[in-house]
Parts: structure tokens; C-alpha cells; sequence
């Protein structure tokens, strides 16, 4: 049985198994680097850079904590994104995952003009949750 193993020093080529997978499976911007190497941008179904870091992995990787921003510079400059630090078993950062955030990018007002009946949909759903 084969494992994906993530340490500090993890290369793209160690990180793009998760990549795919997580690429695969929501279909939107992935991007994932270790803590002392850079990492991988996966796009449209396919590696878009094999030498990558961007500001706000940057900054999960020194804060350790989940960041949701909006980036003043890189690739992903002006578009909303989501990182969060990815820890070993013994709790060592040892890696930073970050994909385009698809729901802060929503226009929420806009969604609930265009279908009104979503806040009642809502808590219906919510309700039925709470029997």
C-alpha cells in the first residue's frame, strides 16, 4: 500500500498527488508548498507551475493559522483566497494548501435577488437538520 508523505522539505513533485486530488475533486486554483520548499499551482486539470509560493501562503507558513484575503500581488492578485497550514502527526507545520475562495467571491445580494425563495429553502433545510 502505497502513502503520500508531507514533510518540511516536500518538492512539487511530493505535494502534486494531493494537488491532483484536491484539483480533481473541486475543480477550482490549488495550490499547495511545503514549508521550506516551494510548491505547486495546479489549474484547468494541469500543472501551471512547479516553482510556486504566493503571498498568502507565505504568511500561513509564518502564522500558522487559516487565512481568507484577498492578495495585493502574486497570480492571484485582487481574487479571494483560502490557505490553511497542513501539520504532521506531532503537530509540526509542514505545509501550506490554499485554493481560490469560490464564496467569497460570491455576490450574495445578488444570488438572493435572483431566487428569492433561497433564505426560506434554507431554513427549511436547516429545520429538517434540527428534527
Amino acid at each position: 500500500m502505497g502513502n503520500i508523505k508531507i514533510t518540511e522539505n516536500s518538492s512539487s513533485d511530493d505535494l502534486e498527488p494531493l494537488a491532483l486530488a484536491i484539483h480533481t475533486l473541486i475543480g477550482i486554483p490549488t495550490t499547495i508548498r511545503s514549508k521550506n520548499k516551494n510548491g505547486i499551482r495546479m489549474e484547468r486539470g494541469e500543472v501551471a507551475d512547479r516553482d510556486y509560493t504566493g503571498p498568502i501562503l507565505e504568511q500561513v507558513i509564518k502564522t500558522d493559522k487559516t487565512i481568507r484575503d484577498v492578495p495585493q500581488e502574486g497570480v492571484y492578485k485582487g481574487r479571494p483566497v483560502v490557505v490553511t497550514p497542513l501539520h504532521s502527526s506531532d503537530g509540526t507545520l509542514v505545509a501550506a494548501l490554499g485554493v481560490v475562495d469560490l464564496v467569497a467571491a460570491l455576490d450574495i445580494l445578488s444570488l438572493f435577488s435572483a431566487y428569492p425563495g433561497i433564505i426560506d429553502e434554507v431554513e427549511e433545510a436547516k429545520n429538517r437538520l434540527n428534527e
